[in-house]
């Protein structure tokens, strides 16, 4: 096998230089993990290194795994890929015995329940939110080395926007760290921080591991941080036998600690560093690629990529009256994309913040399109995916054996697989993860697997964080789209307060919010859509501007507007806004416009006319063979209990029941609510 086949140009010479120091500035699409996988291959098959002397360093377990994978591929499966905690975890076990003595500590995953457990003791309690909060500050503070006492002082000059008053985060800092050393526990963080300490202060331990290895290379280098960087350096121990690779323009993690400086200052660093640029791009066609240029022009980082993919549609730029109606908007053209057939897998709605998932779960919901919520929380350290995997694990060490799909069905029916999914928030991420289980259980039971093999399945995924997919669109967060791509892609919300965000204050952090744009844009491999809204709900004053990046991209708005379908040019009907039937609030809550009261005044409703609508629909959607949110959501059911419609004009009303619904369900649903029907559901 000739391992440098195939390759093109820069790819090659990334290849050919098998010694360090060595940067490797990668642009988006443009084949990264091939030219470092080619690079260490060669360097293996050539002599130059023996692969056990090589560590490739990535940041997530699953990228990783993906390095090995490759290797194995080219010939090269003895060298070793883990994530900074993973190798630094292997390395401080092993040496521990021998430099310290005792029982190494316990690994925490999460801080949240020493926190609590010490803001109790401080402050009398945390609420979670403020805890997640916490737990971050205390991560940033801990990764740029900055210890309780120099908190207040550090937050107030980079600028960080605590949950509580500094001096409050200091004291907790302090408790926290007091209360985990009792407990003989570390975390991921300290993880690093004693092992470098254990190679700076132990000549013996920094000889065994110099020893071992010689060769580096650095994935995703842009989002080092300096607890990371300094383990970096303690490996190295003065050599230069190292090769980095990142896109200073996907930058976009800053507010945990991470910079580019790093990737950005590597001639400085290693001035006798080979530099090369990977500009070909293999994921986006042109149209993508030129506004990827054009909103990154201003960067001191910039390169010009190239697509080498054939022509495709070019972006399009939609503005709508409100959130609304730019919900709306965006499901029918998903609908359109799937009928001409575009997966709903490849299919991406990302947003700057979690909170705006509501309105898209809302609109795709009524529009009968299936979706699934995409979290920063890894899939198999997921509360319920644990627990399933527990269930599982005993089954499989019964002594009977049965069919695989039935079987896992069951056991995930026990703790919260419902034949169809709730409506939305925690609830519904939850269902998502054990249907993904179950999905994989039904693949592998086509192919002969019992269960057995499927916990073995679920075993080497969980440690490869290779995670099990849902047919649906995808929604996401643009931090958590980093790494992914579609076919499609939707950029939403996309005005000044949410892009750049309202905290985002200093040129730095503006530059990063439009890093973020950028890395958005770029998951899109074919079609790219860009909206915004200029009021927050119907009939709200239209007072926001889109944002300041998209300046000189499109044309103006009154042309953009045009040209959009007229249908969703408004949002809901009604001239004004949408009041409360019961109190006369306005309402701003798409689940409170859709019931048309708020969520806290009384419901008044026939529970016996919601369960023949419940029993209605669920017999349709299994004739269909779609889950019953297509057909309705439960929402809008209660919507139709408590309004009872007795006209189509009245069933039209309803927010989220447009003419093809009440073409298709309209007599059976009014024939319900006139109590005309004898539908039993049998």
């Amino acid at each position: 096998m000739d391992i440098l086949e195939g390759l093109d140009p820069e790819q090659r010479e990334v290849a050919l230089a098998v010694r360090g120091p060595v940067c490797v500035l990668a642009g988006a699409g443009t084949g990264k993990t091939r030219a470092i996988t080619h690079r260490i291959a060669y360097a293996v098959r050539t002599g130059v290194v023996e692969p056990q002397s090589v560590l490739a360093v990535t940041f997530t377990t699953r990228a990783a795994a993906e390095l090995r994978h490759r290797l194995r591929a080219l010939g090269a499966p003895g060298v070793q890929a883990r994530t900074f905690h993973a190798a630094a975890l292997r390395q401080l076990g092993y040496f521990w015995p021998m430099v310290i003595g005792g029982r190494m500590p316990q690994v925490i995953e999460s801080k949240l329940p020493l926190l609590a457990e010490v803001s109790r003791g401080v402050r009398g309690g945390v609420d979670r939110g403020e805890l997640k909060d916490l737990a971050a500050e205390i991560e940033w503070a801990k990764v740029v080395q900055v210890g309780p006492e120099d908190y207040p002082a550090a937050a107030a000059k980079a600028r960080r926007t605590p949950p509580l008053p500094p001096e409050e985060v200091a004291r907790l800092y302090a408790a926290y760290e007091e209360r985990r050393r009792e407990r003989h526990l570390i975390d991921f963080e300290t993880i690093l921080e004693l092992t470098a300490a254990m190679i700076a202060e132990h000549p013996e331990v920094a000889a065994r591991i110099r020893g071992q290895y010689r060769y580096f290379v650095v994935d995703e280098y842009q989002d080092v941080n300096p607890l990371q960087k300094l383990l970096l350096d303690a490996w190295l121990g003065g050599r230069d036998d190292l090769c980095v690779v990142g896109d200073p323009n996907q930058t976009i993690y800053s507010f945990t600690g991470a910079t580019p400086h790093y990737l950005t200052g590597f001639s400085a660093e290693f001035p006798s560093a080979t530099v090369i640029r990977l500009v070909r791009t293999y994921r986006s066609t042109p149209q993508v690629v030129s506004l990827a240029n054009r909103v990154i022009a201003g960067s001191p980082h910039r390169m010009e990529l190239v697509s080498q993919r054939p022509d495709g549609p070019e972006p399009v730029f939609t503005e709508y009256d409100d959130e609304t109606a730019e919900a709306r908007g965006v499901a029918h053209t998903i609908k359109r994309l799937i009928e001409r057939g575009v997966p709903a897998k490849e299919i991406a709605v990302l947003f700057r913040v979690n909170a705006q998932s509501e309105a898209y779960e809302q609109a795709l919901g009524e529009a009968g399109v299936p979706y699934v919520l995409h979290g920063l929380e890894r899939f198999f350290e997921r509360p319920e995916v644990r627990q399933a995997m527990v269930l599982l694990r005993g089954a499989a060490r019964a002594a009977e054996p049965e069919p695989l799909a039935p079987a896992v069905h069951a056991i995930l029916g026990g703790i919260g697989l419902t034949p169809e999914p709730p409506t939305g928030g925690t609830a519904r991420e939850r269902w998502e993860s054990l249907k993904a289980l179950a999905e994989l259980a039904e693949d592998m039971a086509v192919q002969g697997a019992g269960l057995p093999e499927f916990v073995a399945e679920l075993e080497r995924r969980a440690a490869e964080q290779h995670a099990p997919s849902v047919e649906g669109v995808t929604l996401a967060s643009l931090h958590a789209a980093k790494g992914l791509e579609w076919d499609a892609v939707f950029l939403v919300g996309l005005t000044e307060g949410m892009l750049p965000i309202v905290h985002a204050e200093t040129p730095e952090q503006i530059e990063e919010e439009r890093r973020l744009l950028y890395v958005g844009i770029t998951r899109a491999r074919e079609h790219l859509h860009l909206s915004w809204a200029l009021a927050r709900s119907p009939g709200g004053r239209r007072s926001r501007r889109p944002s300041r990046f998209l300046d000189g991209l499109t044309r103006s708005a009154r042309a953009v507007r045009e040209e959009r379908p007229a249908r969703f040019a408004r949002g809901p009907r009604q001239a004004g806004p949408v009041l409360c039937r019961i109190c006369g609030r306005t309402l701003v809550k798409a689940a409170e416009q859709k019931l048309g009261r708020c969520l806290t005044c009384p419901a008044d409703y026939d529970e016996e006319l919601l369960a023949r609508l419940k029993a209605w629909r669920a017999k349709v959607a299994k004739e269909a063979k779609v889950p019953a949110y297509v057909v309705f959501t439960d929402l809008t059911l209660q919507a139709i209990a408590e309004r009872v419609p007795r006209s189509e004009e009245e069933l039209l009303a309803i927010a989220g029941i447009g003419r093809a619904k009440l073409d298709r369900y309209g007599e059976a649903v009014l024939g319900l609510c006139r109590a005309e029907d004898t539908f039993t559901g049998e």
